[in-house]
């Protein structure tokens, strides 16, 4: 008889600190990257939004086709989910004229869904249940929602709130200081917890990025697209490197 109990190694890698630390970087870089292609590049936002989202769906596939957790394809898809996140965002709120605080009230919802859909097919949106092809597409999709739904905040709170892009940092790492507090001081739930923290690294990433490459008339450091999306790479790289990850854990069958 199988034990309901097993452990069995996830994915998806533990939720450490690196992890976090990667993830912001990973989010930056889906900033700059993503306006490097549609901005500098000058495709627009809806063939950046086309290229980056056959890159995801080669990289999800990958992902899904994996035995076991692979560091390289895992951070590939979620810089593929923030690259593609923020074009779409960016053509929905712009091209299309939803704005920001509609682009940001669509997404929310559409996110809110996918996690609602996600806990009633398979009963948890835990990252601990990811131990099977359709509970891992429920968590992709529900990442690219929450990628792009930060995009389209981190837009808003520096822009439509006119808080800055050192506003909306200030805002955004508050926030996540909260999340943390809460997951060493109360019982509140670590999957509600590590959602929230996941949804709320992508905005940090989203003004932060936008500091690097905005003009400095608009209150960023105009620093080239191309090098610091480079520079970003290469600090991802690293700290995969030096600070090797473990795989999570899941509940086995």
């Amino acid at each position: 008889m199988n034990n309901p109990n097993k452990q069995t190694l996830s994915k998806v890698p533990e939720l450490t600190l690196i992890f976090w630390v990667i993830k912001i970087f990973a989010t930056t870089l889906g900033e700059t990257g993503g306006d490097a292609v549609s901005m500098s590049m000058n495709l627009g936002y809806l063939v950046s939004t086309i290229i980056f989202a056959a890159i995801f769906l080669i990289a999800v596939i990958a992902q899904i086709k994996a035995k076991r957790f692979n560091p390289l394809i895992y951070w590939t898809t979620i810089i593929a989910t923030t690259t593609v996140g923020t074009t779409l965002a960016d053509f929905a709120d712009r091209s299309l004229g939803i704005g920001y605080t509609g682009g940001s009230s669509l997404l929310f919802a559409l996110l809110l869904a996918s996690l609602a859909i996600w806990y009633k097919t398979l009963g948890s949106v835990s990252v601990n249940t990811l131990n099977t092809p359709k509970a891992e597409m429920f968590y992709w999709i529900t990442i690219m929602f929450s990628q792009t739904l930060g995009t389209a905040l981190g837009d808003w709170t520096a822009d439509t709130a006119g808080l800055g892009y050192g506003g909306g940092a200030i805002i955004f790492s508050t926030l996540l200081l909260i999340v943390l507090a809460a997951y060493y001081w109360t019982s509140l739930s670590r999957t509600l917890l590590f959602w929230a923290a996941f949804i709320l690294t992508r905005p940090l990433g989203a003004v932060v990025g936008d500091y690097l490459d905005k003009p400095v008339s608009a209150g960023g450091l105009a620093l080239s697209r191309y090098s610091a999306s480079a520079t970003i790479v290469l600090v991802i790289i690293a700290c995969i490197l030096i600070f090797p990850q473990r795989a999570g854990k899941s509940a086995g069958h």
